[in-house]
């Protein structure tokens, strides 16, 4: 009787924690969900694509926090390495490669294409408050039942199961979002491709630097990339320093040291030539 009882005992506790709603929950539910649907609306309403891109990351990752406290541990890891990790830098390089910016031009190339979107999007609306509207949930079962297997056999029974339509249609989307970035990036070339020998010849016409630079601290006495080579009268040469160096005018100019090294080198050879000639006679 004793067994029979705590056994009844934990079966209401179970049957109450599935049909009630403790205050962190409620707390943490009101809190994180209005900051999700402030990043969604973000995403929807940014006028960037990068700044969209970063709201609806940052809504991924809240959706990730609601997994993990509902007990759905596998499916909230997933939310921040693939959806969140993955897909999102997915996104954003693809935007860089794009180039999307607010410059953009916003003249419709398909007629009616806004009249279209506005109607799918009311036909949606409509559908989802309707399916809202008719479910019935007359029993939970609560996290105990849905784990009870572990939570990615549970997980993976409903995916490949209940499920696997909207699944095989998330992947059908994901496949041809992936196709329509390839598309967007790729570019023909609209002129052919300048030989090696057409570009040295252009070079020759406009004068420009035929044979090679020159390394840097040539003729001087240091190797460092941001001392200009000297020329065999002592002067630097501009040449041996690359152009971005010499716009911010982070060049070290050492020719005058190298100059007087150079003078008093010579005075030396001659000093030893003149001893010598002396001792000669």
């Amino acid at each position: 009787m004793t067994d029979l009882a705590a056994h009844s005992t934990s079966a209401v506790h179970s049957t109450l924690a599935a049909y009630s709603t403790s205050t962190g929950e409620a707390f943490q539910f009101w809190i994180l969900g209005t900051v999700a649907v402030i990043g969604a609306l973000c995403t929807v309403f940014m006028k960037k694509a990068v700044h969209s891109a970063l709201c609806l990351a940052g809504t991924m990752i809240i959706l990730a926090v609601f997994y993990l406290a509902n007990g759905a541990y596998f499916l909230g890891i997933v939310q921040v390495v693939v959806y969140t990790g993955a897909i999102m830098m997915l996104f954003l390089f693809v935007v860089m490669l794009v180039g999307v910016t607010a410059a953009d031009s916003l003249k419709e190339t398909i007629k009616g294409q806004r009249w279209l979107a506005l109607l799918c999007g009311l036909g949606f609306g409509i559908l989802l408050c309707a399916g809202i509207g008719n479910a019935s949930l007359s029993e939970f079962n609560g996290l105990a039942q849905a784990n009870a297997g572990g939570n990615v056999e549970g997980l993976a029974a409903l995916i490949f199961t209940k499920y696997v339509f909207a699944f095989e249609i998330t992947g059908a989307l994901l496949i041809t979002a992936a196709v329509g970035a390839m598309v967007l990036t790729h570019r023909e070339r609209t002129e052919r491709a300048k030989t090696q020998r057409e570009m040295a010849e252009e070079r020759v016409r406009e004068g420009k630097q035929l044979p090679p630079l020159p390394a840097p601290g040539v003729y001087a006495r240091h190797n460092a990339v941001d001392i200009a080579g000297l020329l065999p009268d002592g002067t630097p040469s501009e040449l041996t320093v690359i152009k971005t160096l010499r716009d911010r005018g982070q060049i070290r100019d050492v020719s005058h040291e190298a100059i007087k090294d150079l003078k008093a080198l010579e005075q030396r050879s001659e000093d030893r030539l003149g001893r010598e000639e002396e001792a000669t006679k």
